[in-house]
């Protein structure tokens, strides 16, 4: 009997095609960088690094008078109540919009329901609709909201509504679907109503899904609020694109700290109201 035998590491079965799927992803990644003319070696050249310097030079010493900090703190209030309320608005689309396309609340799926085809082609025009909301970059709405409504918060507030209602509206109703539908379909083999569905079979089992990803949304419509304001819908993006066009890198230096310190704001909000809420 041999004392001390070395044990026998378990092998992984599945290593192979790990191997192999990322060979591939690594071949069909070439391209894309080829097609796209990738070439990280010209951060690194002097000419860029000495662009790089200058520009970043501009920047110090950040602006610090009185009434400049005035401006920049009623500009990140605009864009903080901007994106709040364009998550509000998307909220409030994507709620009914998820609802409607919930395959987990049809009354067809606990027994025979009349006209069920024609509520299935119903749900397709839906589908649809939360394609394209989501499928326009909230960047391309702020522009037609522009020209509609004129500059101001008022356009990226719709942008942010309209685009991110499509996001919430998809994922919202694919958190239905994942979670335990088996409470729903109790309460519509009782004689329940899809509302009362929802409210009492979908909502308290998704409910900290739910909350997580409106609140991580809330932050990126924080980011794309600033992004936004450069095409002129309001807030600490509009106030930037206007220094940057003056060449006032002291003053874009103040108001990227500003953006830093609201997107900590918006961290911490977003923390305790995972707390609160779940």
């Amino acid at each position: 009997m041999q004392v001390g035998a070395a044990t026998a590491v378990p092998r992984d079965p599945a290593l192979p095609a790990r191997v192999a799927l990322t060979v591939v992803l690594l071949l069909l990644l070439w391209p894309a960088l080829e097609l796209t003319e990738f070439d990280p070696g010209k951060l690194f050249e002097p000419a860029s690094l000495q662009t790089m310097g200058r520009f970043l030079g501009t920047f110090f010493p950040p602006a610090l008078q009185a009434d400049f900090l005035g401006l920049v703190l009623r500009s990140a209030l605009e864009t903080l109540a901007l994106a709040s309320a364009g998550m509000a608005l998307a909220v409030a689309l994507a709620v009914p919009l998820s609802l409607a396309v919930a395959e987990s609340l049809s009354v067809s799926r606990v027994g025979p329901a009349p006209l069920a085809w024609l509520r299935r082609m119903l749900r397709a025009p839906v589908r649809l609709l939360l394609v394209v909301m989501r499928s326009i970059p909230e960047i391309v709405w702020a522009l037609l909201f522009v020209r509609a409504v004129g500059l101001g918060p008022a356009a990226g507030i719709l942008a942010i509504a309209i685009s991110y209602a499509g996001m919430l509206g998809k994922v919202y109703f694919e958190i239905y679907e994942a979670g335990d539908t088996r409470p729903a379909r109790a309460v519509l083999e009782a004689g329940g109503s899809r509302l009362h569905a929802f409210f009492y079979g979908i909502l308290p089992v998704s409910l900290p899904e739910l909350v997580s990803y409106t609140v991580y949304r809330w932050e990126c419509a924080i980011r794309a609020s600033v992004v936004m304001g450069f095409v002129g819908a309001g807030g600490l993006g509009q106030q930037m694109e206007l220094s940057m066009r003056m060449l006032a890198g002291g003053e874009v230096a103040t108001m990227l700290v500003a953006f830093f310190a609201l997107v900590m704001l918006a961290d911490g909000i977003s923390a305790l109201l995972r707390k609160v809420l779940t």
